[in-house]
């Protein structure tokens, strides 16, 4: 099993609502906001190369939105999704399956792209999209709190080209490739878990964006069981340091992976790596 990090931008959120009740005084010593409390996050995906397959977790959140939209997260960078694959030399056509961790735009709206007659197509046109029931459902239907980031444009062309798949809990996409499910952030959020040759990485998506949320009250004000996210954190990064696991961070804009270490203040985040060289050491 290969992994690679693939980039799909940068883009901005408010810092408040990234970190919930916590106070920008402090929050602000770990990310900087601008002028206008917005903070800087990556939208960092992983291509998984192993066993035939060519798996895309996650994809950003696409380019076929209008202005209006993009104006609220302000998308950047010197790279895109296509390019960052190409960097690596695979391209679209070459992604077996695209597993997306959650249907919040920032996560699947790259999975639909207009095709030249403007039509909605799968962006990936040799590839099956994972997801799983409950939080389909759950997307389908969206509450307040969330119909924002659950844009049916993202996922009704899936449904409708027949590429969109369900895993069960507990069900591996396939060996080495295992999942937790969470539900604090959203219904039924999947983590990937990658084991590689005995190490474990795992893909955090919104359970822990970037680093600066591994302390149990830095939760985001965008989850909708907080208190549950809290749990879920604890019994998690208990588990983390204890079998040193490495934590890859989708959404943190400096820091790509790192382990977990024990501080006076408690389990903390470990110098950052990257998974090149996470592999190169296990050569």
């Amino acid at each position: 099993m290969q992994l690679y990090s693939v980039h799909a931008g940068l883009f901005k959120l408010d810092g408040g609502a990234m970190f919930g009740v916590v106070p920008k005084k402090m929050w602000s010593k770990l990310v900087p906001p601008d002028e206008n409390n917005l903070c800087t996050w990556a939208m960092r995906c992983m291509v998984v190369v192993g066993g035939g397959r060519t798996v895309l977790i996650d994809c950003g959140m696409g380019n076929k939105q209008d202005e209006k939209f993009f104006s609220h997260y302000e998308p950047h960078g010197p790279f895109s999704l296509e390019h960052s694959l190409h960097e690596h030399g695979i391209t679209p056509d070459d992604i077996t399956d695209v597993f997306l961790t959650h249907l919040h735009f920032d996560h699947c709206g790259g999975a639909v792209k207009r095709n030249e007659k403007g039509k909605l197509i799968p962006a990936f046109a040799n590839a099956k999209y994972w997801t799983n029931e409950p939080h389909y459902n759950w997307a389908m239907q969206p509450n307040a709190r969330e119909k924002a980031s659950f844009l049916k444009e993202n996922i009704e062309p899936l449904q409708k080209h027949g590429v969109l798949h369900f895993l069960e809990e507990n069900e591996d996409l396939y060996p080495g490739f295992s999942t937790i499910w969470t539900y604090g952030h959203t219904e039924a959020m999947m983590l990937p878990v990658l084991n590689v040759n005995g190490t474990k990485v795992v893909y955090m998506a919104d359970l822990l964006p970037a680093r600066a949320h591994i302390p149990l009250p830095y939760v985001m004000g965008y989850d909708i069981r907080p208190l549950v996210t809290i749990k879920e954190k604890e019994a998690f990064l208990k588990e983390a340091y204890d079998k040193q696991y490495h934590l890859f961070f989708e959404h943190d804009a400096e820091a790509e992976t790192c382990r977990l270490v024990m501080t006076d203040k408690g389990i903390r985040a470990g110098e950052a790596s990257t998974l090149e060289a996470l592999q190169l050491k296990q050569k």
